[in-house]
């Protein structure tokens, strides 16, 4: 078990207490100017002006980063990935990801879905010609492994000339896949299938491009994140019974665009629902029914979301650019009360014209185990960082003056926070 040091404890409390600190961001900021994210203009998130990114300069950043801590079967290379999260025992990784390329699985033979232990090593996989376009994952707590499929790998039309691979010829796909949330066993067994393999819809029995998924360990509900950045998409989050009957839906965004209002989804101990709202740069907090409880725009733009036993908020921003108003990274704070208390910043930087990443990078998808090591995993590159609480330096904020470090603040000086906006 992890013993937690000053620095740690300081975290954890800075998360829970709700405290008056300065407003960097509001809801009722204008967004720049189309082009300023790292999307760009025909994906780009709408952000709100303003010195967040001093915000997030100003917070402590108490971990060390490993980009080597894991280990891939000879032969095989992690493929892009945003899929991740913590098994049952609480320090093991779950990870979905698209077959060693950036996109579909098609044409390839490989597991998407494995199992490393705490030392990187794999101790299960399974998934071979039963997942296009693995983008979401959720371990239940009977330990069941759930995944979304986001695109069909029968229908071209949602991948917007990604992943170049042609309309195949009608009969000539093996195993359609796509457009669908699977529930396996531990061991691989297929147990659950909500929607209608390869064919996008939005009915009952029909999904279109669902991103992410997580299930009530009181109900047995799974509430799914049915949407993603281009047609065709639903703007909803849907819910189902623990069997895949549909239960209800509601708009993950009541604006006019719809699209991708709900990258990632979580749950806290409440039963509320944190939805990664890419579209908008904000988490929106809802109750299980759909009634909108908060926007917070202090987490940056959301990408990923987890959320610990504690309520410890974690938010990934891969979405952010050299030009937007928030710095690319993970966020963490306080599910209660939206207090953000700490920034992990993306090791690989913000991109430019001389890091030329396609679209989002490390970190879109984020998870945390049991004992504080927070892991988030990429897109563009490809890559699981793991980020363990730093015992030999001390903590430094992005701009590397942390306490006591030279031209920054003296020893013991309170950690800074961020707060949500005023009402929220």
């Amino acid at each position: 078990m992890l013993k937690f040091n000053r620095y740690s404890k300081v975290l954890i409390a800075a998360a829970a207490m709700a405290v008056t600190v300065p407003v960097v961001s509001s809801l009722g900021q204008d967004a720049p100017p189309a082009g300023r994210g790292g999307r760009g203009a025909a994906g780009g998130a709408a952000q709100p002006a303003g010195p967040r990114s001093e915000g997030d300069r100003a917070l402590i950043n108490p971990y060390a980063v490993n980009q080597t801590w894991y280990a891939m079967p000879k032969g095989r290379y992690l493929g892009s990935a945003s899929a991740i999260d913590i098994d049952k025992d609480g320090t093991s990784v779950w990870v979905a990801e698209r077959c060693g390329g950036q996109d579909l699985c098609a044409g390839s033979n490989v597991n998407p879905v494995f199992r490393l232990n705490a030392a990187g090593r794999i101790t299960a996989q399974f998934g071979a010609d039963m997942i296009s376009y693995p983008h979401g994952i959720h371990i239940d707590s009977d330990g069941n492994v759930w995944v979304a499929d986001l695109q069909s790998n029968t229908d071209n039309a949602a991948r917007a000339g990604r992943g170049n691979f042609p309309n195949p010829a009608p009969g000539s796909v093996k195993n359609v896949a796509g457009a669908q949330v699977l529930k396996f066993s531990p061991q691989g067994k297929l147990l659950l299938r909500i929607g209608t393999p390869g064919v996008y819809g939005k009915d009952a029995t029909h999904l279109s491009q669902p991103s992410d998924m997580v299930t009530s360990p009181v109900t047995g509900e799974v509430f799914i994140s049915d949407v993603h950045d281009t047609q065709p998409a639903n703007n909803r989050i849907v819910v189902f019974d623990k069997n895949g009957k549909y239960l209800r839906e509601w708009a993950c965004d009541p604006g006019a665009r719809g699209l991708d209002c709900s990258h990632g989804i979580a749950m806290d101990s409440r039963g509320y629902i944190y939805s990664a709202n890419r579209a908008q740069s904000r988490v929106d907090v809802f109750d299980p029914n759909g009634k909108l409880l908060h926007q917070w725009p202090q987490f940056g733009s959301a990408t990923g979301v987890f959320i610990d036993k504690n309520d410890i908020l974690y938010v990934s921003d891969s979405n952010s650019g050299p030009t937007s108003s928030y710095l690319r990274g993970i966020h963490i704070g306080s599910a209660r009360t939206g207090i953000v208390t700490a920034f992990l910043p993306d090791p690989w930087g913000v991109p430019s014209n001389n890091n030329a990443m396609r679209g989002t990078s490390s970190p879109e998808g984020v998870a945390a185990d049991k004992n504080g090591v927070v892991y988030g995993i990429g897109v563009t590159p490809p890559g699981i960082n793991k980020y363990t609480l730093a015992t030999a330096t001390l903590p430094v904020n992005a701009q590397g003056r942390g306490p006591g470090s030279p031209g920054g603040p003296p020893m013991g000086s309170p950690v800074p926070t961020v707060a949500p906006p005023a009402g929220q």
